[in-house]
């Protein structure tokens, strides 16, 4: 069957569909001392979430002649997502066509916007994928996205009120004075917006058309299996993503952060950065008392995150990590992160970890002038903190990480 066949007979759907349930199969290969009762709830709610954002970005936002720059959905936040940054997202079938972004920066203090590629066939929706299963991504991942391009809001030229025009095409038309290069497997782009004081900040505006201008036509039934079939695999691939960086990546480094560029750039990173990533486990009554000296950079955050690299829902509230602009500093401008289910009694930059016994942690450093800092990290009964204050550390061997892989 072709992939219209296979969508007016059901294939593509019933593929969809079975390809959901292997994703969810995916949960059973963690053993009973792995996950807890919240982890497995929110497991299943993480795949509600990308399921949501897969079918939005495929089958409503990948028409080839009607590009858009589009939010992600509310609340999916895959790969230790800043709450400071959006995420604004263009999906292509391939990159054989010209683009221009227009816009205005309004407020904010940076943009990058970055190209993409990933393992994906031309014509997904011919084939079956669900009985494939993970083995099926090594051909088929559009969550394995690798960074072909970027351009920086240092980079932009922008006019007195903050407009800018920028170029996306694989060859540099004349003239154009800002240029994002694409290559001809191109999937798609990304805009990563920064904030340091959102509700203060006038939101910036991002618009994006191809330069041949053709008119809007109907969806034909091809283009339909084949997003069917990436939302199945996007679901799938980032069930197995998660998985695998915690079963056989950071798990194996408890209470330690590493900034390994590999393991970053390997999804979609770009390269204007230091982010780091490991896992935190810290028991009723015990506080983790991490201890860094911010580089100099345009922006960093620390947060927690759940298993499945997803916010913390008091997120919502302002809780769950600490920023730059609004963390507390020693006098040595150094930062005290201090993780515990109830206050600490000392000092720092308290997170709550709503519930969690453990996670996934990132350190991200963004437009750094240098190397990430050294993190130190001491595990300690918070008792002894209000007993002793922040003396009882000095009594305890700290773990020492935030080296670069």
């Amino acid at each position: 069957m072709n992939a219209e066949e296979r969508l007016f007979a059901g294939r593509a759907w019933d593929d969809f569909c079975d390809t959901l349930k292997e994703a969810g199969r995916i949960v059973d290969r963690f053993g009973p001392d792995e996950i807890d009762r919240l982890d497995k709830a929110e497991w299943y709610r993480f795949l509600s979430r990308v399921t949501r954002s897969a079918l939005e970005r495929f089958a409503e936002n990948c028409e080839p002649e009607r590009p858009r720059l589009r939010d992600t959905v509310w609340r999916q936040a895959i790969n230790f997502q800043s709450p400071d940054q959006d995420h604004l997202l263009a999906e292509f079938v391939d990159g054989r066509h010209d683009y221009v972004i227009r816009g205005n920066r309004g407020g904010l203090p940076y943009f990058v916007i970055a190209s993409w590629r990933a393992p994906q066939p031309l014509h997904p929706g011919e084939s079956d994928w669900a009985a494939k299963g993970v083995a099926g991504l090594v051909e088929f991942d559009p969550t394995a996205l690798q960074t072909t391009g970027f351009i920086t809001s240092e980079q932009v030229h922008f006019d007195d009120l903050g407009n800018f025009e920028i170029a996306v095409s694989k060859t540099r038309p004349d003239g154009a004075l800002d240029w994002l290069p694409i290559t001809e497997d191109c999937v798609g782009l990304l805009v990563r917006t920064l904030y340091h004081d959102r509700p203060n900040t006038t939101p910036p505006h991002f618009t994006i058309a191809r330069t041949d201008a053709p008119a809007p036509r109907p969806i034909e039934p091809a283009e339909m299996s084949d997003a069917l079939a990436k939302a199945g695999q996007v679901v799938l691939g980032y069930g197995e993503l998660v998985r695998r960086w915690w079963q056989d990546n950071l798990a194996e480094r408890p209470n330690r952060i590493r900034f390994d560029r590999a393991v970053y750039l390997s999804n979609g990173g770009v390269p204007d950065r230091h982010h780091g990533f490991g896992t935190w486990e810290c028991g009723t009554g015990e506080a983790l008392v991490l201890d860094f000296m911010p580089t100099p950079c345009t922006y960093w955050i620390f947060q927690l995150c759940s298993i499945w690299q997803e916010n913390l829902d008091n997120y919502e509230d302002g809780g769950g990590h600490v920023t730059k602009a609004k963390a507390r500093y020693n006098d040595d401008g150094s930062v005290r992160v201090i993780i515990a289910d109830q206050d600490p009694g000392i000092n720092g930059n308290w997170i709550q970890p709503f519930g969690h016994a453990h996670g996934g942690m990132s350190l991200r450093f963004i437009g750094i002038t240098g190397e990430p800092p050294e993190v130190t990290l001491r595990r300690v009964a918070i008792a002894d903190l209000r007993r002793n204050g922040a003396a009882a550390l000095d009594t305890i061997d700290p773990i020492i990480s935030g080296e670069v892989a």
